[in-house]
């Protein structure tokens, strides 16, 4: 098998919305990331399909991106219906607790709830929802040294105690449902 190249990062991560001067109000006055580039079509270059839409981008700090599609209908997204809505989420780095606590305080004033600091033990966190239902976190980097090496050492470990875990739920599971 051809080796796979390595990723350089996040280009961008895309989401629909129900609105696109609604969601810019939001990433672009209220989060702080401007508005870089927005590009309309009426087809959909990578199947062709005919579907008017606007596709619009807003740069971090590092140069990547979070972008929505605009698809024209005023339609919310639907959240996944079997997924917990604290699932998926994106999360964007702050250089700082003290700037998680800046951004918390700048979202409540705006009438946006937002949970409380979560303190993960290697990053402090709050979560919040868009105007589209999308789960976001803004997160700082609170690790001790030697953290991030210990956790790559045994993220195999975890991942295999984990799948184990899973199947024996899963087999507790398929016994109570016969």
């Amino acid at each position: 098998m051809v080796p796979a190249p390595k990723i350089k990062g996040l280009y961008h991560f895309s989401y629909p919305c129900r609105d696109g001067e609604e969601t810019r109000k939001f990433y672009e006055d209220l989060l702080g990331l401007p508005l870089v580039n927005c590009m309309t079509s009426d087809r959909v270059p990578s199947t062709g399909e005919e579907k008017p839409y606007a596709h619009f981008f807003f740069e971090m700090a590092d140069g990547s991106y979070m972008a929505f599609f605009d698809l024209g209908e005023n339609v919310m997204p639907l959240p996944s219906p079997n997924t917990p809505n604290w699932v998926q989420h994106f999360a964007m780095e702050v250089g700082s607790v003290e700037e998680v606590l800046q951004m918390k305080q700048r979202l409540n004033e705006a009438g946006v709830k937002t949970t409380d600091v979560i303190d993960h033990e290697f990053i402090n966190s709050i979560y919040f929802f868009d105007p589209n239902g999308l789960r976001l976190e803004i997160t700082a980097r609170t690790e001790e040294p030697g953290y991030l090496e210990k956790a790559k050492a045994e993220a195999h470990e975890q991942m295999n105690a984990w799948t184990g875990k899973k199947a024996d739920m899963l087999a507790r599971k398929g016994a109570n449902a016969a």
